[in-house]
């Protein structure tokens, strides 16, 4: 969106703003269209030093197509901005378009791995218990679809709740979510607030099954946690992961109606600060100033599951795209050679990619013009193992 004020046909409103010819603008100006809640970076900033030798620039095959090289695959995908750490070092940075250093990013789904450090966190405090049932920290979601799951089966997407993660389909459950909290225009059936869409979601199986990819999910992880420690999910994010991490600059989340966070998707941040945050994963949950965040035994379970975690996992149609992989406590992962990839997603091509056999991160925010494409996510994965040697 340039010029003020723009053309009625580049004003970007909550009806258009996640269509391509908006959604670049958007992802960095997001709380110009909705409100949201500050994660306070703090006086303390972490240093990110940059590496002197320059990156080299691999050459993959694009999915069924020819040679090309990372550079290339980055460029074609849409990347607003890329940052490529080795050892907590800065061996690439790049930002395009009006990105800048200070610009914060709407990370999609990758925020749903922050929330799930949170509650990794607060397990370690003793403040919640993954086998306890969901209901003993909300029991307003009693008589809905969430009656009878636990902890363990939110953070591991293995509810079993009525909810279809279809992103062209209007009626699907993900598109009635997103009018819930304020993300598109409400309809005439829909209810207010994320939470309210919670408390009425229905039943469409066991829980403890298949893995399956629900963002839903997450937004009830996030309830959990805040009922837990009593405190809403900015603060939260901001006391424990932001602030000791060192981040440079205050994160923010979108928030509905009531105030209630987007735990699934609304966390907007800078490149750096999301760098930081990927090297401590790499680090064990260690920040680059020596002190510990994640709790190690957390990151443990989650880098090596049980095996009903992987064969939950394995008969779904996310195999072939991360072959050997898993989901656990809110991120993915992907089986190389040298060990497990630690991946966090976000539609419209957020990545943040951890190998700690080469002890790389790779952060890549970008603005695909469809939610979800194969191709460029095949190709950016294959970009970043490249890079990762």
């Amino acid at each position: 969106m340039t010029g003020f004020p723009p053309a009625s046909e580049d004003q970007v409103t909550i009806a258009n703003w996640q269509e391509p010819h908006y959604l670049r603008w958007a992802f960095q100006h997001l709380r110009e269209l909705l409100p949201t809640h500050r994660i306070s970076a703090g006086a303390h900033c972490t240093s990110l030093p940059k590496h002197q030798a320059p990156l080299s620039d691999p050459t993959i095959m694009w999915p069924g197509g020819g040679e090309v090289t990372a550079s290339e695959v980055f460029a074609a995908t849409h990347t607003d901005g890329l940052l490529v750490l080795r050892d907590g070092h800065i061996v690439a940075e790049q930002y395009l378009g009006a990105m800048t250093e200070s610009s914060r990013h709407l990370l999609m789904s990758v925020s749903k791995s922050l929330v799930g450090c949170v509650a990794g966190i607060l397990v370690e405090r003793g403040a919640l218990d993954p086998d306890a049932p969901v209901t003993e920290y909300v029991p307003e979601v009693a008589d809905c679809g969430y009656a009878g799951a636990t902890l363990r089966n939110v953070l591991d997407m293995r509810t079993g709740v009525a909810f279809r993660e279809a992103y062209t389909a209007p009626d699907s459950e993900v598109r009635q979510m997103e009018r819930s909290v304020g993300w598109a225009p409400l309809q005439p059936d829909d209810v207010v607030g994320g939470y309210a869409y919670l408390r009425q979601i229905g039943s469409g199986g066991p829980h403890g099954g298949e893995f399956t990819y629900r963002s839903c999910d997450t937004d009830m992880l996030g309830w959990m946690c805040e009922r837990a420690a009593g405190v809403r999910m900015a603060d939260l994010i901001s006391t424990l992961i932001w602030q000791p991490m060192g981040a440079e600059y205050d994160a923010e989340v979108v928030c509905d109606a009531v105030g209630t966070a987007v735990h699934d998707g609304g966390i907007c941040a800078t490149l750096r600060d999301l760098g930081r945050f990927g090297q401590l994963i790499l680090d064990d949950g260690v920040a680059l100033d020596g002190q510990r965040i994640v709790p190690a035994r957390w990151l443990a379970e989650t880098f090596d599951p049980t095996p009903d975690v992987r064969e939950a996992f394995a008969l779904t149609d996310n195999e072939p795209m991360l072959p050997g992989g898993w989901y656990r406590n809110q991120f993915w992962f992907y089986r190389k050679a040298t060990g497990p990839v630690l991946l966090c997603l976000g539609i419209h091509g957020q990545l943040v990619y951890v190998d700690r056999a080469s002890r790389t991160v790779v952060v890549k925010m970008s603005s695909w013009p469809a939610a979800q494409d194969a191709t460029y996510l095949a190709a950016t994965l294959r970009a970043c193992a490249a890079l990762a040697v």
